[in-house]
Protein backbone atom coordinates (compact mmCIF):
# COMPACT_ATOMS: atom_id res chain seq x y z
CA UNK A 1 0.00 0.00 0.00
CA UNK A 2 1.43 3.41 -1.00
CA UNK A 3 1.50 5.99 1.82
CA UNK A 4 -0.98 8.85 1.46
CA UNK A 5 0.17 12.41 0.89
CA UNK A 6 -1.00 13.25 4.41
CA UNK A 7 1.12 10.43 5.86
CA UNK A 8 4.21 11.45 3.92
CA UNK A 9 3.76 15.07 4.95
CA UNK A 10 3.57 14.05 8.61
CA UNK A 11 6.67 11.88 8.35
CA UNK A 12 8.58 14.67 6.67
CA UNK A 13 7.65 16.99 9.50
CA UNK A 14 9.07 14.53 12.02
CA UNK A 15 12.61 14.83 10.81
CA UNK A 16 13.17 15.85 7.22
CA UNK A 17 11.41 19.13 6.54
CA UNK A 18 13.79 21.42 8.39
CA UNK A 19 16.80 19.82 6.81
CA UNK A 20 15.24 20.22 3.38
CA UNK A 21 14.95 23.95 3.92
CA UNK A 22 18.52 24.15 5.18
CA UNK A 23 19.69 22.39 2.04
CA UNK A 24 17.84 24.67 -0.34
CA UNK A 25 19.00 28.00 1.13
CA UNK A 26 16.05 29.65 -0.58
CA UNK A 27 17.24 28.85 -4.10
CA UNK A 28 17.93 26.01 -6.54
CA UNK A 29 20.07 23.14 -5.28
CA UNK A 30 23.31 22.49 -7.14
CA UNK A 31 24.07 18.75 -6.99
CA UNK A 32 27.45 17.88 -5.53
CA UNK A 33 29.25 14.56 -5.88
CA UNK A 34 29.45 12.24 -2.89
CA UNK A 35 32.69 12.52 -0.91
CA UNK A 36 33.61 10.20 1.98
CA UNK A 37 33.66 12.02 5.30
CA UNK A 38 31.48 14.91 4.12
CA UNK A 39 28.05 15.28 5.71
CA UNK A 40 25.33 14.28 3.28
CA UNK A 41 22.92 16.90 1.97
CA UNK A 42 19.62 16.38 0.17
CA UNK A 43 21.18 17.14 -3.21
CA UNK A 44 24.06 14.72 -2.68
CA UNK A 45 21.72 11.97 -1.47
CA UNK A 46 19.52 12.50 -4.53
CA UNK A 47 22.53 12.12 -6.83
CA UNK A 48 23.43 8.66 -5.46
CA UNK A 49 22.04 5.67 -7.37
CA UNK A 50 21.28 2.34 -5.65
CA UNK A 51 24.32 0.83 -7.35
CA UNK A 52 26.53 3.69 -6.18
CA UNK A 53 25.21 3.32 -2.63
CA UNK A 54 26.46 -0.28 -2.57
CA UNK A 55 29.81 0.78 -4.03
CA UNK A 56 30.17 3.44 -1.31
CA UNK A 57 29.60 0.79 1.35
CA UNK A 58 32.07 -1.55 -0.34
CA UNK A 59 34.73 1.16 -0.48
CA UNK A 60 34.14 2.00 3.18
CA UNK A 61 34.58 -1.62 4.19
CA UNK A 62 37.78 -1.85 2.19
CA UNK A 63 39.16 1.10 4.16
CA UNK A 64 38.03 -0.46 7.45
CA UNK A 65 39.52 -3.88 6.70
CA UNK A 66 42.78 -2.28 5.61
CA UNK A 67 43.03 -0.21 8.80
CA UNK A 68 42.60 3.01 6.83
CA UNK A 69 39.27 4.28 8.21
CA UNK A 70 38.66 8.01 7.86
CA UNK A 71 39.06 10.41 10.77
CA UNK A 72 35.62 11.93 11.16
CA UNK A 73 34.89 15.28 12.75
CA UNK A 74 31.88 13.94 14.67
CA UNK A 75 31.25 17.21 16.50
CA UNK A 76 30.93 19.08 13.20
CA UNK A 77 28.73 16.35 11.72
CA UNK A 78 26.43 16.50 14.76
CA UNK A 79 25.97 20.22 14.20
CA UNK A 80 25.36 19.79 10.49
CA UNK A 81 22.75 17.06 10.97
CA UNK A 82 20.97 18.72 13.90
CA UNK A 83 17.94 19.69 11.80
CA UNK A 84 17.74 16.72 9.45
CA UNK A 85 19.32 13.67 7.88
CA UNK A 86 19.86 12.26 4.39
CA UNK A 87 21.30 8.73 4.76
CA UNK A 88 22.18 6.95 1.53
CA UNK A 89 21.64 3.37 2.76
CA UNK A 90 19.97 1.22 5.42
CA UNK A 91 21.56 -1.81 7.08
CA UNK A 92 19.85 -4.68 8.89
CA UNK A 93 22.46 -6.19 11.21
CA UNK A 94 23.02 -8.38 14.26
CA UNK A 95 23.55 -6.81 17.69
CA UNK A 96 27.03 -8.37 17.81
CA UNK A 97 29.51 -5.85 19.20
CA UNK A 98 32.04 -6.65 16.47
CA UNK A 99 29.78 -5.91 13.51
CA UNK A 100 28.52 -2.35 14.02
CA UNK A 101 27.59 -1.18 10.48
CA UNK A 102 28.82 2.39 11.04
CA UNK A 103 32.31 1.02 11.76
CA UNK A 104 32.32 -1.90 9.34
CA UNK A 105 31.38 0.42 6.44
CA UNK A 106 33.42 3.38 7.74
CA UNK A 107 30.53 5.85 7.69
CA UNK A 108 29.91 9.08 9.57
CA UNK A 109 27.05 10.67 11.48
CA UNK A 110 23.93 10.78 9.31
CA UNK A 111 25.22 8.45 6.58
CA UNK A 112 23.22 5.24 7.16
CA UNK A 113 20.12 3.97 8.91
CA UNK A 114 20.65 0.83 10.99
CA UNK A 115 18.23 -1.67 12.51
CA UNK A 116 19.78 -4.38 14.68
CA UNK A 117 18.60 -7.56 16.36
CA UNK A 118 20.35 -10.82 17.24
CA UNK A 119 20.74 -12.92 14.10
CA UNK A 120 20.04 -10.08 11.64
CA UNK A 121 16.43 -10.98 10.94
CA UNK A 122 13.37 -8.74 10.54
CA UNK A 123 9.79 -8.36 11.74
CA UNK A 124 7.02 -5.99 10.66
CA UNK A 125 8.29 -3.14 12.85
CA UNK A 126 11.77 -3.34 11.36
CA UNK A 127 10.47 -3.56 7.81
CA UNK A 128 8.25 -0.56 8.54
CA UNK A 129 11.38 1.32 9.56
CA UNK A 130 13.04 0.32 6.29
CA UNK A 131 9.99 1.56 4.39
CA UNK A 132 10.30 4.93 6.10
CA UNK A 133 14.03 5.05 5.34
CA UNK A 134 13.52 4.32 1.63
CA UNK A 135 10.13 5.79 0.73
CA UNK A 136 10.24 8.92 2.86
CA UNK A 137 13.85 9.64 3.78
CA UNK A 138 15.41 8.71 0.43
CA UNK A 139 17.75 5.84 1.37
CA UNK A 140 18.98 4.15 -1.82
CA UNK A 141 19.92 0.64 -0.65
CA UNK A 142 19.05 -1.95 1.98
CA UNK A 143 21.77 -4.35 3.11
CA UNK A 144 21.08 -7.40 5.27
CA UNK A 145 24.38 -7.95 7.07
CA UNK A 146 25.04 -11.27 8.76
CA UNK A 147 28.39 -12.16 10.30
CA UNK A 148 30.59 -15.17 10.94
CA UNK A 149 30.60 -16.92 14.34
CA UNK A 150 27.13 -15.57 15.10
CA UNK A 151 25.92 -16.58 18.57
CA UNK A 152 22.27 -16.30 17.58
CA UNK A 153 22.76 -18.56 14.58
CA UNK A 154 24.58 -21.08 16.79
CA UNK A 155 21.70 -20.91 19.26
CA UNK A 156 19.21 -21.65 16.49
CA UNK A 157 21.35 -24.57 15.28
CA UNK A 158 21.38 -25.98 18.83
CA UNK A 159 17.67 -25.31 19.43
CA UNK A 160 18.39 -23.17 22.48
CA UNK A 161 15.37 -22.42 24.70
CA UNK A 162 15.69 -19.35 26.94
CA UNK A 163 13.01 -16.83 27.79
CA UNK A 164 12.14 -14.38 25.03
CA UNK A 165 15.20 -15.50 23.08
CA UNK A 166 13.30 -18.68 22.19
CA UNK A 167 10.87 -16.78 19.98
CA UNK A 168 13.64 -14.80 18.32
CA UNK A 169 15.69 -17.90 17.49
CA UNK A 170 12.57 -19.47 15.99
CA UNK A 171 12.76 -16.82 13.27
CA UNK A 172 16.19 -18.20 12.31
CA UNK A 173 15.04 -21.83 12.15
CA UNK A 174 13.94 -21.66 8.47
CA UNK A 175 17.60 -21.04 7.57
CA UNK A 176 18.68 -24.03 9.67
CA UNK A 177 16.11 -26.25 7.99
CA UNK A 178 17.04 -25.04 4.50
CA UNK A 179 20.77 -25.74 4.94
CA UNK A 180 22.06 -29.16 3.87
CA UNK A 181 25.74 -29.01 4.86
CA UNK A 182 27.16 -32.50 5.54
CA UNK A 183 28.01 -33.49 9.13
CA UNK A 184 26.54 -32.57 12.49
CA UNK A 185 23.64 -30.13 12.38
CA UNK A 186 24.70 -28.11 15.42
CA UNK A 187 27.14 -25.38 16.43
CA UNK A 188 30.01 -27.87 16.63
CA UNK A 189 29.99 -27.99 12.84
CA UNK A 190 31.64 -24.68 11.91
CA UNK A 191 30.84 -25.02 8.19
CA UNK A 192 27.20 -25.71 8.98
CA UNK A 193 26.96 -22.57 11.15
CA UNK A 194 28.46 -20.38 8.43
CA UNK A 195 26.22 -21.90 5.74
CA UNK A 196 23.17 -21.27 7.93
CA UNK A 197 24.32 -17.66 8.30
CA UNK A 198 24.52 -17.26 4.52
CA UNK A 199 21.10 -18.85 4.13
CA UNK A 200 19.56 -16.65 6.82
CA UNK A 201 20.78 -13.54 5.01
CA UNK A 202 19.24 -14.74 1.74
CA UNK A 203 15.94 -15.63 3.39
CA UNK A 204 15.82 -12.28 5.21
CA UNK A 205 16.31 -10.41 1.93
CA UNK A 206 13.41 -12.38 0.47
CA UNK A 207 11.31 -11.81 3.60
CA UNK A 208 11.73 -8.05 3.26
CA UNK A 209 10.44 -8.24 -0.29
CA UNK A 210 7.57 -10.55 0.62
CA UNK A 211 6.15 -8.53 3.51
CA UNK A 212 6.71 -5.09 1.99
CA UNK A 213 4.99 -4.35 -1.33
CA UNK A 214 6.37 -0.82 -0.99
CA UNK A 215 10.01 -1.92 -0.99
CA UNK A 216 9.44 -4.63 -3.59
CA UNK A 217 7.89 -2.09 -5.95
CA UNK A 218 10.68 0.42 -5.34
CA UNK A 219 13.29 -2.24 -6.11
CA UNK A 220 11.47 -3.32 -9.28
CA UNK A 221 11.41 0.32 -10.37
CA UNK A 222 15.16 0.65 -9.81
CA UNK A 223 14.74 3.14 -6.97
CA UNK A 224 16.51 0.96 -4.41
CA UNK A 225 18.52 -2.26 -4.18
CA UNK A 226 18.03 -4.93 -1.51
CA UNK A 227 21.12 -7.11 -1.08
CA UNK A 228 22.72 -9.50 1.38
CA UNK A 229 26.24 -9.66 2.78
CA UNK A 230 28.23 -11.38 5.52
CA UNK A 231 30.88 -9.72 7.67
CA UNK A 232 33.94 -11.82 8.54
CA UNK A 233 34.82 -11.19 12.19
CA UNK A 234 38.33 -12.59 11.60
CA UNK A 235 39.33 -10.31 8.73
CA UNK A 236 37.01 -7.29 8.92
CA UNK A 237 35.93 -7.89 5.33
CA UNK A 238 32.35 -7.96 4.07
CA UNK A 239 31.52 -10.61 1.49
CA UNK A 240 28.56 -9.79 -0.76
CA UNK A 241 25.94 -12.23 -1.99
Amino acid sequence: MTPSLKTLTLLLALGLGAAHAADDHGGPVTPKPYAPGVTLSKSVQASITPEQAIKILQAGNQRFAAGKSLKYDHKRHVRQTALGQFPFASVVACIDSRSAPEQVFDTGVGDIFTTRVAGATVNEDMVGSLEYAAKVAGSRAIVVLGHTSCGAIKGACDDVQMGNLTGLLAKLKPAVEATSTPGERNSKNHRFVEDVTEMNVKLTVEKIRSISPILKEMEAAGQIKIVGAVYDTATGQVHWQ
